[in-house]
């Protein structure tokens, strides 16, 4: 599964999380230089020129509320007190989540049966380590999406390698290319560890994965093989994901869908520094310009962000002005399986043809 990922943040600055951003998870995403060795950051290039696009705009639909509920490959079975117990395949896992502002609904020894506890600094932005109170278990284990096998990873940064909230959209995208009767072509851009990757792949499209760390690309080479689909048309590509974009732009290299998850703060291969409110516009901007005449939709994931989804839905209606088609915004959440409270993780906004 966009979706935690294991971003070392070690040899960036750090930056305290900003009250009020969503504390689920702040990613170790594509452009965050997790494990890689520090570069000096290199001038940033002057700023997309963006005007107000004419033509009607998009049809909208809000709040848009995608829902995950628990099966057989995961499950949110507590959360309270600020944190959350979830079954991932074999292991029970209990992980900081500061949304959980309520009381626990199970009792304590469904807690104490956990696999692994996540411990020490639990601030978004800081390094901690797991506690295995029965068996000491290794860095990964055997995972499936919908029949797709993959490696969860305990990580430094709380994250388990996978965003279960994120499987809305892969099984939107997935209907989207099996509807479509024709080649597709899909970018996912801050890939990470792949799971969109693989969903697509396997649905039919040709798939270019885009993620600025070397070791993330290398656990989803992993999850491709793990999960017997190394015949599938995978480009697997180690660079800055504006860098990316903006070199596709420029030798007419299309696609018929787009995903981007870009991170409130990350650092490309070569030092790039990535900020989601500077940003994102131009990256937006560019997503529609690398669109096929005849795409099927660009969908855009935000976390650990001060904003409302109010505020991409209208980036995203101004940047598809005169497409026709319809924004869709709201959030991912996940259901827990005690109580039935939702637990919300992240913002989105999808332009669907």
């Amino acid at each position: 599964m966009k979706s935690f990922r294991d971003r070392n943040r070690d040899n960036r600055p750090r930056q305290p999380a900003k009250p009020g951003s969503s504390p689920s998870r702040l990613r170790e995403t594509a452009s965050a230089a997790r494990s890689e060795p520090h570069h000096r950051q290199e001038a940033k290039p002057a700023p997309r020129v963006l005007a107000r696009r004419d033509g009607p705009l998009p049809a909208e639909r809000l709040p848009l509320i995608l829902e995950v509920a628990p099966n057989a490959d995961y499950a949110l079975l507590d959360s309270g007190a600020g944190e959350k117990l979830e079954q991932y395949g074999p292991y029970r896992i209990v992980r900081p989540e500061g949304q959980a502002i309520w009381q626990r609904a199970l009792p304590a020894k469904e807690w104490e049966r956990a696999d692994a506890i996540f411990t020490g600094d639990t601030d978004e932005e800081g390094i901690g380590r797991w506690r295995f109170p029965k068996t000491p278990l290794g860095e990964t284990w055997p995972m499936k999406h919908d029949g797709i096998d993959y490696l969860g990873r305990f990580t430094s940064f709380r994250h388990v390698g996978v965003f279960p909230e994120q499987a809305s959209h892969w099984d939107h995208m997935a209907g989207l290319i099996a509807a479509a009767r024709r080649p597709v072509k899909v970018l996912n851009l801050f890939g990470y560890t792949g799971l969109a990757s693989l969903v697509a792949a396997r649905a039919g499209a040709e798939v270019t994965h885009v993620d600025a760390s070397k070791k993330a690309i290398g656990w989803a080479r992993q999850n491709q093989e793990m999960a017997g689909l190394s015949d599938k048309p995978i480009r697997w590509i180690v660079e800055d994901a504006v860098k990316f974009a903006e070199r596709e732009e420029r030798r007419g290299s299309r696609y018929d869908i787009v995903l981007f998850d870009p991170p409130a703060y990350g650092r490309g291969p070569k030092g790039e520094v990535w900020q989601l409110f500077e940003d994102l516009p131009g990256l937006t901007d560019l997503c529609r310009s690398i669109l096929t005449p005849k795409p099927l939709a660009v969908v855009l994931t935000a976390y650990s962000i001060r904003a409302s989804f109010f505020a991409i839905h209208a980036l995203m209606r101004d940047t598809f002005a005169g497409m026709g088609g319809t924004v869709e915004s709201g959030e991912l959440i996940i259901r827990e399986k005690s109580a039935g409270r939702a637990l919300s993780t992240s913002l989105f906004s999808r332009w669907v043809a």
